[in-house]
């Protein structure tokens, strides 16, 4: 059998994958591994969020085949909450749509607008799927910076205006995995202006909308007048409501775009499990105290975590949204890469971070850093960490004699 698959030949070697392995292998040996990794949401999901499911599985109705666009009340509740809290209105039949996660959203719509050799343009560093799932679908990348600014701008311009053919689509994604930056109206307008009048659509993910800080929360490409002409938004019930295993997420915007990732998915998938579709609309619907509260538990895990590596002697970025910190490789560590840190932290501090690199080759020089932990995990971590910062020469020393033995190894 012939096992060089075209689309598993263009996705590159996944970064992770040594990091993870170590992790697995450390804990293993009986190592209590305190993991910053994933941005996997360790809080509950709100109580009544779960006893809406519970009610709702009981009907055996409920477990027949759903509807790939997404049940009604769903689609409804998502432009209730758009209404609510952005001022746009969403058409529930044209304009919105519910997907399995974001993720699966964002992949679907790459297939159904990507033809072989078609550019999209994303930020990098970025999360993989922005890049990935134009990859898997025949297209190629053109990277631009992540900083939502004039520079950005001005790249995005020459993007388009040297490019032959010129790209079709550009990814978004603010409050920003990896970076944690954040995009305000001003800049959303800009690029809404550029993309109508060069017929370029602005794919929007803005899954980390109610994970803010700093009481100003993150607009929404939609509130720009004419955005709907060339932008379709991704949101998710994931970090909000922490339900990210119950792979609930929607695109909202553009009716063709909405239209064409409908007709995709209805060859694909049933839509998700009825149930839960029926509780994420009381999760839209109900008492939002509860945001809230999952707001103020990230805030403090930030506070903890960044007056801890400061203490450390690691000076990093105070992240305003998101549930990141986007840490630069502190010195005299730079020179070693995001990959060959991370194993650092995790041999000898007993920490696990993601390295940059897997975001894109401009993520390189830093890490990322979940606050996925409890207050008193991340004080034990803090603790490690400075305890490795403190002598960087000889744990700089022992990571080339541990890069040594592998290489003889092999």
């Amino acid at each position: 059998m012939n096992t060089d698959f075209h689309r598993i030949r263009r996705l590159p070697p996944y970064v992770f994958a040594e990091v993870n392995a170590m992790k697995a292998a450390a804990r293993a040996a009986g190592a209590d591994i305190i993991d910053f990794g994933m941005g996997n949401p360790d809080l509950p999901t709100p109580p009544h969020i779960v006893e809406k499911l519970v009610e709702t599985v009981q009907d055996p109705r409920t477990h027949r085949y759903s509807n790939s666009r997404g049940i009604p009340g769903l689609r409804k509740a998502l432009a209730g909450y758009y209404k609510t809290r952005f001022g746009v209105t969403l058409d529930p039949e044209s304009e919105a749509i519910v997907t399995i996660g974001s993720k699966e959203g964002l992949a679907n719509l790459a297939q159904a607008i990507t033809g072989p050799g078609d550019t999209i343009l994303v930020p990098n560093p970025s999360y993989p799927i922005h890049q990935f799932g134009f990859i898997i679908a025949d297209g190629t990348v053109g990277y631009l910076p992540v900083e939502p600014d004039d520079a950005f701008l001005e790249a995005l311009e020459r993007a388009v205006l040297r490019s032959q053919p010129k790209p079709v689509a550009l990814v978004l994604c603010y409050p920003s995995n990896p970076t944690a930056l954040t995009a305000d109206l001003a800049f959303y307008a800009k690029v809404v202006e550029f993309c109508r009048a060069h017929d370029l659509i602005v794919l929007s993910d803005l899954a980390y909308s109610e994970i803010y800080f700093d009481g100003n929360p993150p607009p929404s490409i939609l509130q720009v007048p004419g955005a709907k002409e060339v932008a379709v938004e991704f949101t998710s019930l994931s970090k909000t409501y922490s339900m990210p295993g119950w792979r609930i997420g929607f695109a909202a915007g553009n009716p063709r775009l909405i239209g064409a990732l409908a007709r995709v998915k209805s060859y694909l998938d049933y839509g998700a499990f009825t149930p839960i579709q029926v509780a994420a609309a009381a999760a839209l619907n109900g008492p939002q105290d509860c945001v809230e509260e999952t707001r103020t538990i990230y805030r403090e895990r930030r506070d903890v975590l960044v007056d801890g590596l400061t203490r450390a002697g690691w000076d990093v970025p105070v992240p305003s949204a998101s549930m990141y910190i986007w840490a630069p490789i502190p010195e005299p560590f730079t020179s070693m890469g995001s990959v060959a840190f991370s194993k650092l932290l995790l041999k000898h501090a007993h920490v696990a971070v993601s390295p940059g690199l897997g975001f894109g080759e401009n993520g390189d020089g830093h890490v990322r850093i979940a606050l996925v932990e409890n207050t008193q995990r991340i004080r034990q971590a803090t603790r490690n960490l400075k305890q490795l910062l403190s002598d960087p020469e000889k744990a700089m020393a022992e990571a080339a004699d541990a890069a040594q033995m592998s290489v003889a190894a092999k």
